[in-house]
């Protein structure tokens, strides 16, 4: 590791299938729950908790790598940190392009480590862009800012005749006409989210159900383990359920430290998302996850962990930390885990039907690093039935001296079956086709 980054650690100290098929899947997926099992996690500070940020490179022409039977290719660059995607019912990219803002890391940062090491060092773009490929020929022809002066914007959503985008302090919407490139009207803030000066996790994720009846908004926690007290952690590290017009404001589920990415397994009614688990624990402490969400389940944060594993600095543990649901799938620690794609078409061979992918944007809390990847989850019968497996790789580059050429944050499928990928250090979109027959 360099000086510079050594003297930055001391500054600035993720009913249709036959019987006997349902019994192999739930029989699969209890198994590889068992091989995940929460009892075998080490105790607290069974190691040192290390800062140890990457050092981005770039791609300098590489590209990503899939498996065998896969192409990678850039679907479009030239972004501001592009975050979030989602595709319109027209078949329409937006891309929310925002940003961690952080006055005194980017002040440090840029004097010790350099502002073009780092993607957190950047001020946030604030606006989502609009992709359009008219031809299907996997390029887009069509590129316009759709809308901007927002406050870091993630989570998009298009439901019956409007807009919606969820702010870091609120969720707005906006007239929509299916096809347009830009939003014209004015729009209008249907729900406060918490903001303000302990803000650690600003992203807000947003997906409606089925019907169309809910919105559902994943706000993450304020602080690592609610330091700054539980009164800042009101309406955080929760799921929250709206109406659309942003009435009836409910916890859905509560006690997720940071959920990110939200999806309805392939099928069902059933929500998962990815959850970022808390830091300075040491290094295979607290390990990310993804589960399904149950509606009115508490999944321990602040005061427990993966079931009933105590976290000790957090003191007086009230009775709902006895009830902590059990997450489906460990991810392993500091991955960050962010993004989330089941995917639902039919380009991509069987396995990979049904099933989920996530994006591990990488670990900064552990001595070497993790995550850095797209991992895949093969899911029947709308359960979990192996072992999550390396997709997207190639993402590290010298892990010895902790170099990386970008960082996945966001997944989506497109209507002609690839996937995207956003990579918000290189502001690179990344395509993945299948093309072996």
């Amino acid at each position: 590791m360099s000086f510079r980054y050594s003297f930055f650690i001391l500054v600035v100290t993720l009913l249709t299938f036959a019987c006997s098929s349902q019994k192999k899947a739930r029989e699969a997926a209890a198994t590889y729950k068992k091989t995940s099992a929460s009892d075998t996690l080490p105790a607290p500070y069974a190691t040192k908790s290390s800062m140890n940020f990457s050092n981005v490179v770039g791609w300098n022409g590489s590209m990503p790598k899939a498996p065998s039977g896969f192409q990678v290719s850039n679907y479009a660059d030239g972004f501001e940190n592009p975050r979030w995607m989602y595709v319109t019912p027209n078949g329409d990219l937006l891309v929310a392009e925002s940003n961690s803002n952080h006055p005194w890391y980017e002040r440090i940062g840029a004097l010790f480590i350099g502002a073009n090491k780092s993607n957190n060092l950047r001020h946030s773009a604030d606006r989502i862009t609009l992709l359009r490929d008219a031809n299907n020929d996997g390029v887009p022809e069509v590129r316009e800012t759709f809308l901007s002066n927002l406050d870091q914007p993630f989570g998009m959503l298009v439901l019956d005749g409007w807009f919606y985008v969820a702010n870091t302090n609120g969720l707005w919407r906006f007239p929509y006409t299916p096809g347009q490139i830009k939003i014209v009207d004015k729009g209008k803030k249907i729900l406060d989210l918490p903001a303000g000066k302990h803000n650690r996790h600003w992203t807000r994720n947003l997906i409606a159900n089925a019907e169309g009846s809910k919105l559902y908004i994943a706000v993450g926690s304020g602080s690592n383990v609610a330091e700054h007290g539980m009164a800042n952690e009101l309406l955080r590290a929760d799921i929250l359920e709206i109406n659309p017009d942003g009435s009836e404001l409910r916890v859905y589920a509560s006690g997720l430290r940071n959920p990110v990415g939200m999806g309805w397994a392939v099928g069902t009614k059933t929500l998962w998302t990815v959850v970022n688990e808390r830091d300075e624990l040491g290094d295979e402490l607290v390990p990310d996850y993804f589960t399904h969400v149950e509606e009115g389940g508490f999944y321990g944060w602040p005061y427990v962990y993966y079931g009933q594993h105590e976290d000790p600095r957090v003191k007086d543990k009230p009775v709902m930390a006895k009830q902590a649901l059990v997450p489906d799938v460990n991810l392993n620690a500091h991955t960050a885990s962010l993004g989330l794609a089941f995917y639902n078409r039919e380009a991509f061979p069987e396995k990979y039907r049904e099933g989920a992918f996530i994006a591990q944007h990488g670990s900064w809390n552990r001595s070497t690093l993790s995550g850095y990847k797209v991992l895949f989850v093969p899911f029947r019968n709308g359960e979990p039935s192996g072992k999550a497996e390396d997709f997207l790789t190639g993402f590290i580059v010298d892990l010895e001296k902790e170099k990386v050429r970008g960082r996945p944050v966001g997944v989506v499928v497109l209507p002609n079956g690839s996937l995207l990928i956003t990579d918000d250090v290189s502001n690179t979109l990344w395509q993945v086709r299948y093309i072996a027959k």
